[in-house]
This record gives structure tokens, sequence and C-alpha cells, in this order.
């Protein structure tokens, strides 16, 4: 079932203690935002540029806020390459999300190296929704090049800890499942993500 998202029902958190921001201005005021992606193979902490890529950052910030990652699970992994998540549960159910397009930031100077975190996309350069990946090694490919007139594709943060868990989910043996190739045996699950105090 799809998940509506209303990044204006954001509210501050309940003073639980639980390490999660408080107010949405707060965390919109801060340059650097931090992810916290719980995965089944580990924690991954990802630091976000919100004065390279506004759009790409606000974006993940608002899907991270309502939930939209929980239980999704990383669904392609390319050793030597990248992994990938936003989109489908265990079992390849699809989540889709009523935010729109994100317009491709991938001229703003960041690279995708090694740890560092970019929307995924179509082949249409302003389609990156809800998907986004953690680059595995140095991928220069992916990057924007006007004189080439390649796209590319936007990073926007970049994992400053847990590449530990990034390469062991890239360890993990894949199949084929139906169109999707890539997909883990074993699935990878972040059973939770949220926006982290500093």
């Amino acid at each position: 079932m799809p998940l509506i998202l209303l990044l204006a029902a954001c509210q501050s958190t309940d003073g639980n203690g639980d390490g999660e921001r408080g107010t949405a201005a707060e965390r919109a005021a801060d340059p650097s935002p931090t992810v916290v992606l719980e995965t089944t193979k580990g924690r991954i902490v990802v630091e976000l540029d919100r004065e390279r890529a506004p759009l790409s950052v606000a974006n993940f910030v608002g899907h991270v806020e309502v939930g939209f990652y929980d239980s999704l699970t990383f669904h392609r992994v390319r050793p030597g390459f990248m992994i990938q998540a936003g989109k489908y549960t265990a079992e390849m159910g699809g989540r889709s999300s009523s935010a729109g397009s994100v317009h491709n930031e991938a001229a703003n100077g960041l690279r995708n190296l090694r740890g560092t975190v970019a929307m995924a996309r179509l082949n249409d350069p302003h389609s990156a929704t809800t998907q986004f990946f953690i680059n595995l090694v140095d991928n220069a490919g992916l990057d924007y090049d006007s004189a080439a007139g390649r796209w590319g594709y936007a990073v926007f943060g970049r994992v400053v800890e847990g590449m530990d868990a990034v390469d062991a989910i890239a360890a993990v043996p894949t199949q084929r499942r139906g169109r999707h190739e890539a997909v883990p045996v074993e699935p990878v699950i972040i059973t939770r993500a949220y926006v982290a105090d500093e």
C-alpha cells in the first residue's frame, strides 16, 4: 500500500531520549544533518550535505522522518560498484511516495567516491524519488560531466560510520528475482532510519 508523504506533518520528538532531533525547524537549520540506518547487517551513519544538495537532502530527510525507509531492503547489491535501497520490502513489494521527483543536483561538485550516498534514478536525469545508493568504490562514471553531456547521479551525503556494515551488505550472495537482478539471497533490511543528534 502506498505511503503518503506529509512533510508538513513532521512533528517534534516527544522527548523520550532516543537520540532523535527536536523540532523540524532545528533540523532544517542544520547544514549537515545525520541520519542513522539500523540494518540487519549493522548500523550505518550518514552525514548529509544540505548546502550542496538541498533538494536531495530535504527529500531524503522528509522520507526518513515519516518512517518511509523502515522495513525496506537493500534490494540491489553489486560488489565492486554499489548497494541500493529505498523502494522494496523483503518480499520485493514496492513502496511508493506521493512526494514526486527531485531535480538532479549532480552538478554540485560532490563526486561518487567510496562511501558517498547518491540518489538513484531512471534514464530521465530528474526522475529520482526515494531510492538511494551507497558507492562501494570510486565511481567516476556516475559523476556529472557537462563536457560529455552526462547528468550523473547526485551525491548528497557520505557514510561517516558503518562502512563495515556497508561492506557486509556487499558480501551477501545475490540472485535474480523476476525482473530484478542482484537481489540478496538473504534480505538485508533497514529496520529503522532516523535523524540523529550530533
